[in-house]
């Protein structure tokens, strides 16, 4: 059971639990660089990117926003710390999404200038909590970046905006140790409505970042917590996005697109097994899928009648021949070198 939380849009995006859950990722060039910005959010979108953060360290990049926006299409959320004046800049060149800590961008003057600039614009703004960056005093307190102290971070800031009556808000608390960020966001979600963005901060690369990101978000999502995620990896934002689309269809949170069910292989196989996931991957990767389909590649006969019969088309092969099942049943037989174009036929055929 999905968690209730307010809802709201982010550019053509609905945030909140009445919308599917979105993948998140950053932009890692330099704002001010335009066309790669421009390339790399493109890039994104084509791996299934529906929200796309930017750095705005300094006025160029608060600028260089308005001709980014005009070339993309996803909705750009601008990253502002501590000074003010690039947020009301980057409001100004069109922005969706703004991701601030209200608390550190100085006198209350100063926040309730980009708050009601936020809502003359209509746009959101994400409280975004690290243990990295915690108020003094609140590490004071608490000795260490521990859930509680995450939580009361995120609780200053929230009550600052619900000071100013606004809502259209979303927050995380992000760590890099798992334990403390699934424990920071199950005691918030006891006292808020407000959605979640989910991620494990400064994961590590692919290898590392992608298990820790898997549990920590992937456990939080299976007990219905969360509204947009970040897998966050030192490594190309691609791979991000392709983790978090990942983590969503294994949890059964997607509403199109190919879930594919392999087994591992062992000493039965008959058939390379690898190569062919490779390839059918591959080709599947350029259809624009329409709907939900489970496909399952199976290398021998134990488990691919099983494992077929919860598909929606699947193969299993050996010996130089393949079998295709459709809906559980065999569909037909094909040479072992046919397999992938047999497959991918019938895959266009149900995406018709």
């Amino acid at each position: 059971m999905r968690r209730k939380t307010r809802n709201f849009n982010l550019g053509n995006i609905g945030i909140g639990s009445d919308s599917p859950i979105s993948v998140q990722s950053m932009t890692k060039t330099d704002t001010r660089d335009i066309d790669k910005t421009v390339n790399q959010i493109n890039e994104l979108e084509l791996a299934g990117c529906d929200i796309i953060r930017c750095a705005v360290p300094n006025i160029d990049a608060a600028m260089a926003l308005k001709q980014i926006i005009k070339k993309t299409n996803i909705p750009v959320v601008a990253d502002i710390h501590f000074e003010y004046t690039l947020a009301l800049e980057a409001i100004k060149s069109g922005i969706h999404g703004l991701r601030i800590n209200p608390g550190n961008i100085g006198q209350r003057k100063r926040i309730v200038t980009v708050v009601n600039a936020a809502k003359d614009a209509g746009i959101p703004i994400r409280i975004g909590v690290n243990s990295g960056s915690l108020e003094k005093d609140i590490l004071q307190k608490h000795g260490s970046p521990t859930p509680d102290a995450l939580v009361e971070s995120a609780e200053r800031h929230l009550g600052i905006l619900d000071e100013l009556n606004f809502t259209n808000v979303k927050v995380s608390v992000k760590s890099a140790n798992v334990n403390i960020m699934k424990e920071s966001y199950r005691k918030l979600a006891k006292i808020t409505d407000v959605p979640f963005h989910l991620g494990v901060t400064e994961a590590g690369t692919f290898e590392i970042g992608s298990i820790k990101s898997s549990i920590g978000i992937g456990g939080l999502i299976s007990d219905g917590v969360g509204d947009t995620i970040r897998v966050s990896l030192t490594d190309d934002p691609v791979k991000e996005v392709k983790m978090g689309r990942n983590i969503l269809k294994a949890l059964g949170h997607f509403e199109n697109g190919i879930e594919l069910i392999t087994c591992p292989g062992c000493g039965r196989l008959e058939i390379d097994l690898h190569s062919l996931v490779n390839e059918v991957e591959e080709r599947i990767a350029k259809i624009k899928i329409k709907k939900t389909l489970k496909v399952s590649i199976l290398g021998c006969v134990v488990n691919g009648p099983g494992e077929a019969l919860g598909s929606d088309i699947g193969i299993a092969g050996g010996r130089g021949k393949g079998q295709l099942y459709k809906n559980g049943k065999i569909y037909k037989s094909c040479k072992e070198s046919e397999i992938v174009d047999v497959l991918v036929e019938e895959i266009e055929k149900l995406n018709a």
